[in-house]
């Protein structure tokens, strides 16, 4: 077998390899996609790369990424942290409903009943704001009420229902769902074209930290 023969064949041999190898490099986001914010706020994880998911309950847009941000959540690599934050402006029922999932979080149970109490909202009408209503789901769900009312009156809760709030403008969240990354980036939904891209943008940040953090290192 001649030497030019041999090449070729071992080119075309390679070629089934190298294209999923190029197709692993992700193009850099377009020029509006995100804001790098300045100076950047702290972190929740010290020394992990921190991802925040800002979300209301009554947001649809929210509600469909939930199908996307769970699987993606549940892959990403152990050096990454991610939280939730509901978001929190002047409007009485964002802040209702941050209490109701801080509430959750303290009584252990937003792992179990975030994605149910989604489906609630958008799929069976549930209103938040109805207290019977409420209560009659929680019920539903094997959820102790009294202990429930208790943690959102708690200073715990009404203390993350204000720093949320207090996120929610740092940030400058425009709405949501919206994401963050490490404190120094903010990306809103109405800045990419679609939650396949939200999430795209947001891989692409966490790898630009991820090399910032190792050239510190």
């Amino acid at each position: 077998m001649n030497s030019n023969r041999r090449r070729i064949l071992l080119a075309l041999g390679l070629a089934p390899l190298s294209a999923p190898l190029s197709a692993l490099a992700q193009a850099a986001p377009a020029a509006g996609e995100y804001i790098e914010l300045t100076p950047p706020l702290p972190v929740e994880t010290p020394g992990k790369i921190n991802v925040t998911e800002f979300f209301w309950y009554g947001c649809p847009h929210c509600y469909d990424l939930e199908p996307l941000i769970e699987p993606w959540a549940r892959k990403l690599p152990a050096d990454v942290a991610f939280h939730r934050v509901p978001a929190v402006f002047n409007n009485p029922q964002w802040t209702l409903d941050a209490q109701i999932f801080y509430s959750l979080d303290a009584l252990g149970l937003v792992e179990r009943l975030h994605r149910p109490l989604f489906d609630a909202i958008h799929r069976d009408h549930l209103r938040t704001a109805d207290p019977a209503a409420l209560h009659e789901w929680l019920q539903n769900k094997g959820v102790e009420v009294k202990k429930f009312d208790a943690a959102m009156r708690s200073f715990g809760v009404q203390s993350r229902v204000r720093r949320s709030a207090q996120l929610s403008i740092a940030y400058q969240i425009t709405g949501t769902p919206a994401m963050a990354v490490q404190g120094r980036y903010t990306i809103n939904s109405d800045a990419v074209k679609s939650h396949e891209a939200l999430l795209s943008v947001t891989d692409y940040l966490i790898g630009v930290v991820r090399k910032s953090m190792a050239g510190k290192g």
